[in-house]
C-alpha cells in the first residue's frame, strides 16, 4: 500500500512539473500572433493536467468537486462567449472570483490551522485575506461600472477618505492584533477591507473618459500582489502559477501606469473621489454623410501614406470589418495603411491588438504608439476611427484636463 502511494506521489508530482512548464510556455508562446493559438492550448493542457494532479490526493471530497464543477460550468460558459468589447469586464469579473477564491481558502487554513499556527502563516494568510477581499470587492464594482450596471458617475461623500482609510487601517490593526495574540479563534474579517474596496473603485471619476483603464491598473496591481497564494501553501504548482499571475499582473501595471502617465501612488491614492469639472461648451450640430469602404477609399487615394488610429468606440461599434474592408481598398490602390495603437485604446494592452486581429488584418500593420508617433508629420491622413481621448491634445497643453499628461497619439501633426 505504501509503495502504491509512494508512485501515486510521484504521479502527481510529475503532472505538476509538466503543467509547470506548459504554464511558462504558455505565457511565452502568447507574447506573438504566431505562437499565441499554441500557447492558449499549452496553457489549457497544463490546467488539466493540474486539477488532474490535484484529484488524484487522497482524502478528496468528489461530491463537492462535483458540485463545484456544475457552478462553474453554468457560471463559465457564458462567460467564454462574450463579445471582444466585454473582455475587460469578464476580466475583471474573472479576477473577483479568483480572488474570493483566495480569501476564502486564507479563511480555511486560518480555521484548520488554528490553535497552532505560527506568527509568519498568520501574517501571511492576514495579507491574503485582506487583499483578496480588497480585490474581490474592487473588481465586481469595477465589472459593474465598465457593464454601465452601476451608475458612471462618481459617488462621493464628505470624508470619504478618512473612511477609507480608517476601514483598511482598522483591518490591519485587526491583523498584527491576531499575528501577535496566539490561541484566538477569530477569522481575519473581511468586511472591511471588502468595503474598502468597493470604496476605493466607485469614487473613481470621470469613467466614460480615459480614467476608465485606472481602475484595471488598480486592480491587476492587486492581483499582482495576490499571486503569491502558492508561497502559502507549499505547493510546487501554485508557486510557480502564482509567480507567473503576479509577475504577469505586475507588468501590466506598469504598462498601462505607464500609458496613462501614472504613477503607482497616483492610481491608488490619487483624485480619491474628486469630480474633475470643465467649462461648458455648447454642441455643435455638424452633417454626418455615410460612405462604403470603396468610396472611402477614392476620397484617401491621392493619399500615399495613412495612418488609421482605432480606439474604443470602433470596438464598440463592431467596424474592424469594415475597417478591414477600408484597408484592403486602399492597399490595392497602391496605398500604405499602418494602424497606431495605443496602450489603452481599448480598455486594457492588447485589446486593440486582439479586435483587428479578428478582422484578419496583417499584425504588422499595427504598430505601438513609441514606433509610430515620429512619423505623423510625414504622413498625409492620420484617420481617427470611434478614438478620443488617446489623440487629443488637451493631454498635452490643459492641465485642467482628466487626462493631461497622458501620452497621445500625435494625430494633430500629421499632413491632412
Amino acid at each position: 500500500m505504501t509503495g502504491d502511494l509512494a508512485g501515486t506521489q510521484i504521479l502527481i508530482e510529475l503532472l505538476y512539473l509538466i503543467a509547470s512548464v506548459l504554464f511558462i510556455l504558455s505565457l511565452k508562446w502568447m507574447s506573438s500572433p504566431t505562437t499565441a493559438r499554441h500557447g492558449i492550448w499549452a496553457g489549457e493542457v497544463g490546467m488539466v493536467l493540474a486539477i488532474g494532479g490535484t484529484l488524484l490526493n487522497r482524502g478528496m471530497d468528489y461530491r463537492l468537486i462535483a458540485i463545484a464543477l456544475v457552478l462553474g460550468t453554468i457560471i463559465g460558459v457564458p462567460l467564454g462567449r462574450v463579445h471582444m468589447t466585454a473582455v475587460p469586464q469578464r476580466t475583471a469579473l474573472s479576477h473577483a472570483f479568483g480572488a474570493l477564491c483566495v480569501t476564502l481558502v486564507g479563511s480555511a487554513e486560518f480555521y484548520l490551522r488554528t490553535p497552532d499556527i505560527s506568527r509568519f502563516m498568520m501574517a501571511v494568510l492576514s495579507l491574503e485575506v485582506i487583499l483578496g477581499g480588497l480585490t474581490v470587492t474592487g473588481s465586481l464594482m469595477a465589472a459593474g461600472k465598465l457593464q454601465e450596471i452601476l451608475p458612471q458617475r462618481p459617488l462621493t461623500y464628505k470624508g470619504q477618505n478618512l473612511v477609507n482609510f480608517l476601514l483598511l487601517a482598522g483591518a490591519l490593526v485587526i491583523a498584527v492584533s491576531l499575528v501577535f495574540t496566539s490561541r484566538i479563534k477569530v477569522t481575519v474579517p473581511v468586511d472591511d477591507p471588502d468595503r474598502a474596496g468597493v470604496r476605493r473603485v466607485v469614487d473613481y471619476p470621470d469613467w466614460r473618459r480615459g480614467y476608465a483603464n485606472r481602475h484595471l491598473t488598480f486592480e491587476r496591481l492587486c492581483r499582482s500582489v495576490g499571486g503569491g497564494h502558492g508561497l502559502r501553501s507549499h505547493s510546487k504548482l501554485l508557486i510557480i502559477a502564482g509567480a507567473l499571475d503576479g509577475s504577469s499582473g505586475l507588468i501590466l501595471s506598469i504598462i498601462m501606469s505607464k500609458a496613462m502617465n501614472r504613477s503607482f501612488t497616483n492610481v491608488l491614492f490619487g483624485a480619491f473621489g474628486q469630480v474633475q469639472t470643465s467649462a461648458a461648451t455648447g454642441e455643435e450640430a455638424k452633417p454626418v454623410k455615410s460612405a462604403t469602404a470603396e468610396e472611402a477609399a477614392a476620397l484617401l487615394s491621392a493619399a500615399s501614406r495613412v495612418i488609421v488610429v482605432p480606439g474604443y468606440g470602433m470596438a464598440v461599434a463592431q467596424a474592424q470589418h469594415k475597417v478591414r474592408e477600408l484597408y484592403d481598398a486602399l492597399s490595392k490602390r497602391g496605398v500604405d495603411v499602418r494602424f497606431a495603437i495605443h496602450p489603452v485604446a481599448g480598455r486594457m494592452p492588447g485589446h486593440m491588438n486582439v479586435l483587428l486581429a479578428e478582422a484578419d488584418i496583417p499584425y504588422d500593420r499595427l504598430i505601438e504608439m513609441e514606433e509610430i508617433n515620429g512619423d505623423f508629420p510625414q504622413t498625409d491622413v492620420a484617420l481617427v476611427i470611434g478614438a478620443n481621448d488617446v489623440t487629443n491634445p488637451a493631454a498635452r497643453s490643459d492641465a485642467a484636463s482628466p487626462i493631461y499628461g497622458m501620452p497621445i497619439l500625435d494625430v494633430d501633426r500629421a499632413v491632412l
